[in-house]
């Protein structure tokens, strides 16, 4: 076998290798949906975000591949101008539509890790109420066998609370979980 040769294998090799790798760092898709009675403004780090969600409406966000680790929460009773400038009396990141930094407590928080670091297409998942609790809402994977944590008005049974109580879930959902504000 000449160097070409060699070459041209270990090129097919190296390119079947990286296919098969990103097939496991697969991104993930949100679909964010509001029953609230009143409108939620959608933000996550870092897709940003800056979706007024009327009652009934819904938004879905594609999070990539290489996009380790985030967080989505809702805003409630926000006012923009036209450049995006403005506030939101819960979750306000600065006072801009798009968030690029967390929402200011209180926030009920969904926060997720793809695939977990470990190559293995392992997410991890919860909700977290230690910035504070403004809206109810639940997550649930689109595999019905994972867990689906919700947190409602009257208390947050499945949110992760600190210190000391870990409601961190781990789950092969093939990339799709569903967000609804107002369960």
């Amino acid at each position: 076998m000449g160097a070409t040769t060699i070459y041209h294998v270990t090129a097919i090799v190296a390119l079947i290798f990286n296919v098969l790798y990103l097939q496991g760092a697969m991104g993930a898709t949100f679909e964010i949906r509001n029953q609230c009675s009143y409108t939620v403004w959608v933000a996550g780090i870092p897709v940003g975000g800056g979706f007024a969600l009327g009652q009934g409406q819904s938004w879905s966000v594609d999070v990539p591949a290489g996009t380790s680790a985030g967080r989505f929460w809702g805003r409630t009773g926000c006012s923009f101008d036209a450049s995006g400038k403005g506030s939101c009396s819960t979750g306000d990141c600065g006072g801009v539509l798009s968030c690029t930094l967390s929402g200011q407590p209180p926030t009920t928080l969904v926060e997720y890790t793809l695939n977990g670091g470990n190559n293995n297409n392992q997410d991890s998942y919860d909700i977290s109420v230690i910035d504070g609790f403004n809206v109810p809402l639940s997550l649930t994977p689109s595999d019905g066998g994972c867990y689906a944590p919700i947190c409602t008005l009257d208390k947050c049974p499945d949110a992760y609370l600190y210190p000391g109580d870990t409601k961190t879930r781990t789950c092969s959902s093939g990339g799709n979980y569903y967000i609804v504000f107002c369960p």
